[in-house]
């Protein structure tokens, strides 16, 4: 567990917030925040919120693997990020894909991106060379979000998803967390 050392201009409640390890326990509340995206936002392509038996299933894959980290202040989770395999193919297993998602009423306020840069940070522990952030489009404050961290915009895929009645891009943001040996 990680107390934060935030700025506390905007949100003195938020330099209180603990980056940990996720765990079953966080499940039912890891999908009452995910569950607001899938039903209101295209950031998700999933069309029905997963069950809290599904998301404790997924945080078991991902944590084979790979980490997936929660910020909690007062006992209450207000966003996780977690890395995933990019791909299942041998060749791709140092490159992760990573996601974070926040509390709505906590969004832009820096936790996200405390979030990510502490999952960065573990999954190059773990070996992961290449981040690999998949944005549906628009999303200004996920782009700025990746941007803001180093990420560099590396593919543009358009209309590959269909959600709300409406045709959606995806980009691919990139970002080398370790180094490339051979």
């Amino acid at each position: 567990m990680i107390k934060t050392n935030m700025p506390n201009e905007k949100n003195n409640h938020i330099s209180s917030a603990v980056i940990r390890d996720a765990s079953a326990a966080d499940a039912e509340r890891i999908c009452e925040i995910y569950a607001h995206y899938v039903l209101n936002a295209t950031a998700t392509f999933e069309l029905e919120p997963p069950s809290t038996d599904e998301m404790v299933l997924r945080m078991r894959r991902v944590l084979e693997k790979h980490a997936w980290l929660a910020a909690e202040r007062e006992g209450t989770v207000l966003g996780y990020a977690y890395g995933s395999p990019f791909r299942e193919r041998a060749a791709y297993a140092h490159s992760t894909e990573v996601t974070v998602y926040m509390d709505v009423d906590f969004c832009g306020r820096g936790l996200g991106r405390l979030l990510y840069e502490r999952l960065l940070a573990r999954l190059r522990s773990m070996g992961y060379v290449q981040a690999i952030g998949c944005i549906a489009l628009p999303n200004p404050g996920s782009v700025k979000l990746h941007e803001s961290l180093g990420f560099e915009k590396a593919a543009h895929l358009k209309q590959v998803g269909f959600k709300f009645g409406q045709w959606i891009d995806v980009g691919y943001w990139q970002k080398q967390i370790g180094e490339i040996q051979f």
